[in-house]
């Protein structure tokens, strides 16, 4: 089970078939497969031994599918940089990880100087458009590599203490190739497939493996913008694709989405975050097409339950435990359990924190023994999200527990107060957050961006909430914004809303109940 045999399988079963399409360029697996043991050979040829760390500071492309299969297949580890990092953090990780070679393009070429300063043990700095011109004049390690062997460091997005490199094996992302994509999506060789969330993540990167083993072929824009996912669905009639939440809210609020053929698509990947059921409903209606929910994280490979086309169904949502609204049920070969601060399972609906079993955790942070003991203690993945499981094995996620909202004595799970808000039709998308209170501890403000040309008091939204929801879950203060700051991945990042918007509130506090 490594990700070498991915790619060997694909060349021998697919080998005619197209790998990759982009613009008017179409590659077969046997070429594809060529020009990845083409660059493995290069790799070495540069003086990368096995286990070294090859860093990617690039856009989508068919170059960095090519890294992802070139660096296994020399040896080393792969670990691809967020490049909406500031420079402070794209030095760290060099850093941390002790790259020995980074592979940049055009786009991120201007920051070498700064790279080559501020990271002593880089040896190689590769320019992209450079890599097709260099002779591959190494010898590939003989042999399959172990299956436990370490093939990707992801980092993930620290808030506090700098990123942290989850340490991800080939059995890692075999299993999770098989096991949690192909086997419950049914990815077959008639998949075209558009990278569009950014591949340095596992949102997006989960999926490249299951892609290769089925045969489909991959396409790419360099980055998300709304309207070249829609100009790139009409293009290359893409009928798979993942998206987060945020980016199919700008998907299907883009002015101009009327204007593309989308009827190739058939179904939509999302996760990352959970997505407020209005936005689902109008996605769907919009769309016309399967959707389909993976809940989990890096630290597991991407993905650890599954939620399929049959359950998002509306007719039961306004139940507490309607199928719609969760994360799905655990995937194949996970263990998914809800735990109390002493790691005991708690009673079905009731809250606590969700760990994860299965062939899909991670061995480990990077040069992070202490941290890595506490989240895997007793074998299981602490993934620090509240959730509750009902009687049918659905998970439902409620909030991260640094994101909930303590209010007197009540519980307040930001996802359920942001759907509720974004029902409203002046409301383009929302995030609510925390903030201090003298009586209550914590009380509830929402920051929003209004739908363009939109008029809404905070006054008004404030009293539409609460003739929607129980009073202590209603927001106190409203938050006007042009945008919401989102990360790499496009979730949106509470600790900045929480710097920008956490001060301390006015009259309407001592009016929520």
């Amino acid at each position: 089970m490594t990700i070498n045999s991915c790619l060997r399988r694909a060349r021998r079963l697919h080998g005619n078939r197209i790998a990759i399409h982009h613009e008017d360029r179409q590659i077969t697996y046997r070429e594809f497969s060529e020009i990845a043991e083409n660059s493995a050979r290069k790799l070495v040829g540069l003086g990368a031994a096995k286990g070294d760390r090859v860093a990617v500071l690039m856009l989508n492309s068919p170059e960095y599918l090519d890294l992802y299969y070139s660096t296994a297949l020399a040896g080393t580890i792969i670990v691809p940089l967020n490049t909406r990092w500031h420079i402070n953090e794209i030095i760290f990780t060099l850093t941390d990880s002790g790259s020995k070679i980074l592979f940049v393009d055009q786009r991120h070429v201007g920051l070498v100087e700064q790279i080559r300063a501020g990271v002593p043990c880089l040896e190689h700095i590769v320019f992209i458009g450079d890599w097709a011109a260099v002779e591959p004049s190494g010898v590939l390690p003989e042999g399959e590599p172990d299956e436990n062997e370490v093939v990707g460091l992801f980092y993930t997005s620290g808030t506090t203490g700098g990123p942290k490199g989850a340490m991800l094996t080939h059995r890692n992302l075999y299993t999770q190739a098989i096991h949690s994509m192909i086997a419950p999506l049914g990815i077959s060789k008639d998949w075209k497939f558009l990278h569009s969330a950014p591949m340095f993540h596992l949102a997006d990167a989960g999926a490249i493996n299951a892609l290769t083993l089925a045969g489909a072929t991959h396409c790419f824009i360099p980055s998300f913008d709304a309207e070249e996912v829609l100009r790139a669905i009409e293009r290359y009639r893409i009928n798979n694709l993942v998206l987060v939440p945020t980016m199919i809210n700008m998907v299907v609020n883009h002015p101009n989405f009327g204007r593309y053929d989308l009827s190739s698509v058939k179904r939509v990947l999302y996760g990352a975050s959970p997505m407020p059921l209005p936005l689902l409903r109008q996605a769907i209606d919009q769309l016309r097409c399967e959707f389909v929910q993976g809940y989990g994280m890096t630290e597991v490979s991407a993905i650890a339950t599954v939620l399929g086309p049959e359950d998002h169904q509306f007719e039961d949502s306004d139940r507490q435990f309607a199928p719609v609204k969760s994360g799905g049920k655990a995937a194949v070969y996970v263990e998914i359990r809800v735990v109390d601060h002493n790691d005991n399972d708690v009673p079905v609906g009731a809250v606590g924190e969700v760990i994860v079993r299965g062939p899909n955790v991670m061995k480990g942070y990077w040069n992070r023994p202490e941290i890595t003991a506490e989240v895997l203690r007793g074998g299981w993945m602490h993934t620090g999200d509240l959730g509750t499981l009902d009687d049918e094995g659905f998970l439902y996620i409620l909030d991260r527990k640094k994101d909930m909202i303590k209010s007197g004595d009540e519980n307040v799970f930001s996802p359920e107060v942001e759907s509720v808000i974004c029902g409203h039709p002046a409301i383009l998308e929302a995030a609510v957050i925390g903030v201090p209170h003298e009586r209550w501890g914590e009380t509830i403000r929402a920051v929003v961006v209004r739908r363009p040309g939109a008029e809404l008091a905070e006054a008004e939204l404030i009293a539409w909430c609460r003739e929607r929801m129980t009073h202590f879950k209603c927001p106190t203060s409203v938050a006007f914004a042009e945008t919401l700051p989102k990360g790499g991945t496009g979730k949106v990042q509470k600790n900045v809303l929480r710097e920008r918007f956490g001060g301390e509130l006015g009259w309407a506090a001592d009016e929520r109940r």
